[in-house]
């Protein structure tokens, strides 16, 4: 049966939403996925979530409406998967809480902006990190407030160059989580399009997005 997936993109145009959408959008299709991809929040009300086996929201410091999130929350507590990236994802709307514990984490800061910083694997066995290796990586390092629930696969670890009191701290970068009977999956990697040209992060969320489809 051909899995279906839902993009909704839109918010800070600094992410290149529409662009990353493209990206994700030929990923899942290459993978025989049937994929509808809107622009804007308000698929999540006129459309049937539940309908669908993967839903990627792909939107930085937006709005949603109360109904809207409802709709959202209770088709992945329903068992339809959700995955995403960086603050496409993990800083989409920053005033719902509800969203935010179905994400599993917040972002925050990040301290340096672009800098280069170690993404450490920590689950090499998982099938989502497998063959890749602790990788060096160029980017917004997230500082992020997170679920002590989440299956973390990778983390980095804060120099405390650019905010000197996060020194020594160990921070998640990739993690998988359950919310309901939907499987929920978030990477920090991927702050503009041309990152989902690094092979680490690329293939670390191409494969989230099929560990959380339904």
């Amino acid at each position: 049966m051909t899995k279906t997936a839902l993009i909704f993109f839109g918010g800070w145009d600094g992410h290149e939403p529409r662009e990353t959408s493209e990206v994700i959008e030929a990923w899942l299709a290459e993978d025989g996925y049937d994929v509808t991809r809107t622009e804007g929040t308000a698929c999540l009300t006129e459309l049937d979530l539940t309908t669908f086996d993967l839903i990627v929201p792909n939107m930085t410091m937006a709005e949603i409406s109360k109904d809207e999130a409802k709709a959202l929350t209770a088709a992945v507590e329903a068992g339809t998967g959700l995955a995403g990236y960086h603050g496409a994802t993990g800083d989409s709307f920053r005033a719902n809480t509800d969203y935010q514990f179905m994400v599993g984490g917040q972002f925050v800061a990040h301290p340096g902006n672009v800098i280069d910083y170690t993404v450490t694997v920590t689950k090499p066995d998982d099938a989502i990190m497998e063959g890749i290796s602790d990788f060096a990586y160029t980017s917004e390092q997230y500082y992020m407030h997170v679920d002590p629930a989440n299956e973390v696969l990778a983390t980095t670890t804060f120099s405390g160059e650019h905010a000197e009191w996060t020194k020594g701290v160990v921070m998640p970068v990739v993690w998988k989580r359950r919310h309901g009977a939907g499987r929920v999956f978030y990477s920090a990697l991927g702050h503009k399009a041309e990152e989902f040209t690094r092979p680490e992060m690329a293939a670390i969320l191409r494969r989230g997005l099929h560990w959380a489809t339904r």
